[in-house]
Formats: C-alpha cells, structure tokens, sequence
C-alpha cells in the first residue's frame, strides 16, 4: 500500500477511540431496580433456570447471539505467521462484519498457543460462553486437525472460515459459470494450483456437490500431487493424489474445464492458457496478485469466465457473501454444527441470487448500472443486502433437515420477515401495510415509470403482491431498461405502459377533463392539453380522477411543491378536511417518529393543528401502532403566553373534545415528549404514556427543520412525505427517494384506497 493509504488506515484504526468494536448494554439501567434485575438478586433467576436446563442460555443470555473469533495469527492473509497480539485488528475487523452484515454480536480471541493441542484445549473450553467458534487464520495442515478435533468435542458450529467460507463461495461461482458455459459439474476436469486449507476445503465442497474426485488434479509448490510423491504431503491432501506422470502445472492443463487457484501469483502463464478446454472457467484467487490477470486471460482466451479475488475486477470472491448469514442461519436454529448440508445450501443460495436482478444498493455501486447475471457477473456483490434473505433461512433450514437444529424454525414466512430489519430498515413499520395490501391489492400508476428507482420498485411490489402496477413512458424505453436491468416483469400481463403522447385515444378524454377543471385557472386549451404529454404527474393524476387507477405515485424528480400543485389541481382536497397536510415519518434506532405538518401549510390555526394530528393519527394507526401525540412548542405546559403556545394549547383542548380515545398532551418541549421521566416531573398526571411517537408542530419551519435535522444527526430513514386529507390517494416523491422508498408510499397508497372503497361500502 502507499504512505498516503497506510497513515489513513492508521488513523482510521486508531481514531476517535482505538481498535474498532466496543460493548453496550442491552438492557436500561438507570435506577436502582434495574440494577436489582440485572445484578444481584435478579440474576440468580436466570442462573437457576440455565443450571436446571443448559438450552436456556439461548432465552436468558446473549450466548445465542454470540460469536468468538479466534486465531493464532499463524497464517494471518497476506501477512503470514505475524503472531496472535499482530493479528488482533484482522480478527476485530471479522468481529465487526459479523454485525455490520447480520446482527451477530462478535468478540475477538487471540490465543498465542501454536501447539495445535493445547489451542484445542482452550478453544474447547470457550464452550459456555459462546454460540458458535470462527476459526480463522490458523495455517495448515494443522488448522484441519484442530477444527476436527473441535467439531467432535463441541455442541456448537465451530467452522474455519479460511477453509469453507472461501469454499462456499466458489462452489457458488463455479455453479454459475459452468451453467453460463453449458457446463455440468458430474463431467468438467478441475485443476488445482494452491493444495493448501481453502484449497482441499474448495474440493470437498465441490466433490460433495457431484465434481468427480477423478477428475480433479492438484498442484502445489512442490508440482502435481501424484500418488506416491514424498514432499510435502499429509493425509488431507493425499486424498487428491493421482496416478500420473505428469509433474508439472503445464502438463496437467490440457482439456481443463476449471482452473482453481489458490496459491501465488503469476503461476498460471498466458502461453499455456491454449491447452484448457472449450469455454474454461479460471478461477485466479491469490490475493493481493492473482495466478493470471483478467486481461492476459481476455487477450489469450476471450471464451473463458474469470473469477478473482480482488474488488477491482468482476466476480469478486470474498468470504464475507457469506461467513455472517451462515452463522446467522445456524444460530437461529441452535444447530450444534455447520455440516456439509448446510455449507451446499448456502452455496446454491448464493448463486441463486445472482441468477435475479441486482439491487438498488448494487447498482449504485456500479455507478448506477446494475450488473445482470453473466460473464462478469456469476456471484453476487458482497455488500447485496439480500444475501441474509437468501442464505439464513436456507442453511437454518439445512440443519434442521439434516438434524443438528436443536430449536426449528416453525414458521420459515415469519422467519424471513424477522430477517428484513437488517435489509430494510422501514421493514417493522411497513409490514402491516404490506399484509392487508397482499390481501387486496388495487392499480397504481408511477408517473415516472421510465426512472430505474421506479422499475426497480415496481418489481418488489410484483413480488410483494401488494399492487397491480401501471407504468407512464415510452413503451420502448420502459422495456429495454427493464430487460438491461434484469426485471422479470411481464409487460403483457402483469405491468401495464400507458404512453400520454402515444396512446390518444386513452387520453384525449382525459385531455378534455383537464381543459375543463384548468381552465379558469390562468390555462389555456392549447397549455393544459400541452401539460398532459409534457407534465406526467397531470396524467397520473387524471388517470386516477378517472378511476382508471385506484391509487398514484407522482414526481421524484424536480420541485417537490410544483408537482404538489399539478396533482392537487386535478385531484383536490376530501370533502371532510379543510385543506392537505404532510405525514413524514423518520426510522431512528430507536424506533419510529411521526412528524406533522413537514411540507404544506406554513402557519396553521388551532383547527387546523386539529384536524392534521386526527388525519396523522388515523394514519399512524394504518401503520400498526398506537398514536402517543405531543404538541410541541418553545413552552412547556402553561410556561409561556407567546401566540404559538396558545395555539398549542387550544388545539389540545379541541381534540380532547373530539377524540377523547387518543393519548394527546402538550403544550410541551421536545425533551418532555421523547423522555417519560422528564415530562413526568413537570406534569405527574399527563395523559401521555410512554414515549410519543407523534409529534405535531406549531408551524411549518420547526416541524420541517427537525424532521430533517434527526433524520441527518441519526442517520434516519425517511418514510413520506404521506399526503393527508387528499380526496383520492395521492403522493408526491421527494427527490431523494429509494426504490424502497417507492415501494412504501405504494403500500400506503393501497391502504389508503382500500380503506376509502371500505368508507364507501
């Protein structure tokens, strides 16, 4: 690395605060009950209950949640046998993917013991305290003797990732690049350049999987592996010994299908590429310079699929696609093993997921051009946030299949669910939405249907259930970036193209209908006709006045107002509210905070604060949850006469008047809403319990300003702006929004016409 990279990843490692993992508590303590409950006396509750029932360490401890990363720093990647204390910020780096990538908390071990004995004996011993052992960085061939031995003496998965996560990985690559190549795995020659841990561990998995052992050849330092041979054998490897005369790598080439490298650089030469087969895969995974670089291979062979290990170049094999979902899968199940079963689960789950289209978060690392499955795209991204989706509850179901699972998954739907909070953050929040919209999904029309944040997002809702989608464009540019993209939408049946320009039949009375409601508002015929073809969120908006939809999504791009006022024109406000108001909710993690009104009305009157906190707490119910609503203000119950806190404090009595049910106070500070204790000491009777979840605002510029404010300081996610009082469903993108942000106001949006057509009998 340069001096420039080499002080930044100093700094980085030593900066605010050294190393990169800390411990926090999971449980509140500030009082002197708590500490009661979490200390002595409380804890010898839990203790009694593990002591006359071991398995209820999973219920009553963080055992189950729980990984040691341990090493003897013996074969630390790239920098060899640096010792254990050297390769503490490797394994702290492991602990910390384990819960960036799937929640699991993770402790680093290092355990300067080389004897391979004596680090089974300590390893051994760890048993109590953890839910499950990564290995990592211990060389061979003793690295396979000690996870052996572990994995008899152990009722935990213990599993060195050296081996079956670099494994698992390229039994997922070589899956896809043989189907791309017309390849079957039963018939493809394999050769081996590396015979080392991940080596033999790649061969096993792919031996398991249906590659005949017969057809494998492996070289190492020493030349081919052939039966007999005295240097530099040991059993493990001598299980791929063949009968041959053959002594060098060059020798062994000829018809390859596969060329596996895991050993050094430049081993594998571009002169010799000739001999492999038809459409050969090569593998070239040295680290940091692999057996042969793309472009020799590009040059020699252009027929041929590259895998590397380097992130500068497509196909990627890294360990991380799939080390913290495996033990995510077999923590979740209480498995005693991660076993062979699982490991092949886990690598047709991988490539599974690279046989559909990226995600929104792998296309923007791409630029915002999404790979789709082929040559220079057999594996999926590392950072794909569906790789938990797919690989968990594949390996979870695995080991129960295979019978190491000591507490199964009864409900696989309900367990994928739980898995979507480290995918999607708004997924607790959205599921009710999504449930009942499964049940009765309506038409939505996207204006922006050429945007890939919108095609992305009208694929999830095909999946979902929850919508039957109708696309504005032109129907030609919809379709090749959908078929660039890799969607699997059907446009003939399950996606309908509606084109304002090219489909005048459909839209000249439409055209009529927008003269007319326009043309006293300053819009001449010739001008409104021109804002139907021009303006799609006007189309959108007459296709649901229409009631050829039941349900829109407009803007996303432009001024926020400006497609507010085109689709308020056409639509207008419901015959029950006085004006519209903006629902925004920000997902902190903390839980969820409702803020009203972020975008429309400036400075609203008691009535109205009114009127916006019943329709935000009508709306907030839809999303599962019990509205807890603070009127906030500069004052604090009765502390100030300033007009805003009158305003406050008439529009608490008005809605204790009208709704009586809800859980509302204020006037109050910010810090008495979201803190119980606070507000407690000021006023011991509110009628506010818990934390609110709603809060209202006197005036446009504080409710905007710290909406947005938290959602920054917090790293919150947005959910809305959800329009309020409209007289159909109806919603205006920010710019900044998500595919998935998409797909939220869309199960909004289904909700909310499901509900007016229940209103409507």
């Amino acid at each position: 690395m340069d001096e420039d990279f080499r002080k930044a990843a100093l700094d980085y490692h030593r900066l605010p605060r050294p190393g990169k993992l800390s411990v926090e508590p999971t449980k509140r303590m500030a009082t002197q009950r708590d500490l009661g409950l979490a200390y002595s006396p409380g804890v010898a509750a839990a203790c009694e209950e593990i002591a006359a029932n071991p398995d209820a360490a999973w219920d009553y401890t963080a055992r189950g949640n729980l990984v040691a990363v341990v090493s003897n720093g013996t074969a630390v990647l790239g920098l060899g046998a640096i010792g254990a204390l050297a390769s503490k910020p490797v394994m702290e780096g492991k602990a910390v993917l384990f819960k960036k990538f799937a929640g699991i908390d993770s402790i680093d071990i290092e355990v300067e013991e080389r004897d391979p004995q004596r680090l089974i004996e300590v390893v051994a011993a760890l048993e109590p305290s953890f839910g499950a052992i990564n290995l990592e960085d211990i060389k061979a061939p003793e690295c396979f003797e000690v996870e052996r031995v572990l994995r008899e003496r152990m009722r935990i998965p213990v599993f060195h990732d050296d081996q079956h996560g670099t494994a698992i990985i390229v039994a997922a690559a070589v899956r896809n690049g043989l189907l791309l190549q017309g390849k079957r795995l039963e018939e493809v020659k394999l050769v081996n350049t590396g015979g080392g841990a991940a080596a033999l561990a790649c061969l096993d998995l792919l031996v398991a999987m249906g590659l005949r052992r017969e057809n494998v050849t492996v070289c190492d330092i020493h030349g081919v592996v052939y039966e007999g041979r005295p240097e530099g054998m040991d059993p493990y490897k001598a299980r791929y010994a063949r009968r041959t005369d053959a002594r060098t790598l060059e020798e062994v080439l000829d018809g390859a299908d596969v060329f596996l490298g895991l050993s050094a650089p430049r081993v594998l030469k571009a002169e010799w590429l000739p001999r492999l087969g038809p459409k050969p895969l090569i593998m070239a995974l040295a680290n940091p310079e692999p057996e042969i670089l793309p472009e020799a291979v590009r040059a020699a062979r252009p027929d041929a699929i590259v895998a590397t290990g380097r992130s500068d170049y497509p196909n990627q094999v890294n360990n991380v696609l799939c080390f913290p979902f495996i033990f995510r899968g077999a923590l979740d199940v209480g498995a005693t093993a991660i076993n062979e079963a699982m490991k092949v689960a886990a690598a047709d789950a991988i490539a599974a997921l690279a046989r559909v289209e990226a995600s929104e978060v792998v296309a923007a690392a791409y630029g915002g051009n999404a790979p789709v499955f082929g040559a220079d795209y057999i594996i999926p991204k590392p950072f794909d946030p569906r790789l938990i989706l797919e690989i968990a509850p594949a390996v979870a179901r695995a080991a129960m299949q295979s019978g190491v699972a000591r507490r199964p998954i009864e409900d696989f739907a309900a367990y994928r669910r739980e898995l979507e909070r480290f995918v999607f953050r708004s997924g607790y929040l959205m599921r009710p939405l999504f449930e009942a919209d499964r049940k009765a999904p309506r038409r939505v029309v996207y204006s922006e249907g050429e945007d890939e944040r919108t095609l992305r997002a009208v694929q999830t809702v095909l999946d979902e259930g929850i919508a039957e989608p109708v696309l504005l464009g032109r129907r030609e540019v919809i379709e090749a970036r959908a078929r660039a993209m890799g969607l699997r939408m059907d446009f003939s049946e399950s996606v309908e193209i509606l084109d304002p320009v090219a489909d005048v039949a459909k839209f000249a009375p439409l055209t009529a209908m927008y003269q007319r409601r326009v043309g006293r508002r300053g819009a001449p015929p010739e001008a409104a006709a021109r804002r139907v073809t021009t303006r799609a969120t006007v189309a959108a908006a007459l296709l649901l006045e229409a009631g050829m939809v039941d349900a829109a999504l407009v803007g996303g791009s432009g001024n926020w107002m400006r497609q507010f006022h085109y689709a308020f024109d056409v639509i207008g406000k419901s015959d029950a509210s006085s004006r519209v108001y903006a629902l925004s909710a920000v997902i902190i993690p903390t839980g969820t905070l409702f803020f009203v009104d972020t975008h429309l009305l400036v400075e609203p009157t008691a009535e109205q604060i009114a009127e916006m906190t019943l329709l935000a707490a009508e709306q907030v119910e839809g999303f599962g949850l019990v509205p807890k609503v603070a009127l906030l203000s500069h004052s604090s119950f009765g502390g100030s006469n300033a007009p805003t806190a009158r305003t406050m404090r008439a529009a608490l009595a008005l809605l204790r008047a009208r709704a009586p049910h809800l859980e509302v106070d204020g006037e109050m500070h910010a810090d008495a809403a979201l803190v119980p204790a606070i507000r407690d000491r000021a006023v011991p009777d509110s009628t506010l319990t818990d934390t609110a979840n709603l809060l209202v605002f006197p005036n446009l510029d504080s409710a905007n300003i710290s909406f947005n404010l938290l959602k920054a300081a917090a790293d919150g996610l947005q959910v809305g702006p959800v329009l309020l009082g409209m007289r159909k469903p109806i919603h205006v993108l920010v710019p900044s929004v998500t595919a998935r942000g998409i797909v939220n106001l869309t199960a909004v949006a289904v909700h909310q016409a499901n509900a007016l057509r229940a209103a409507a009998g």
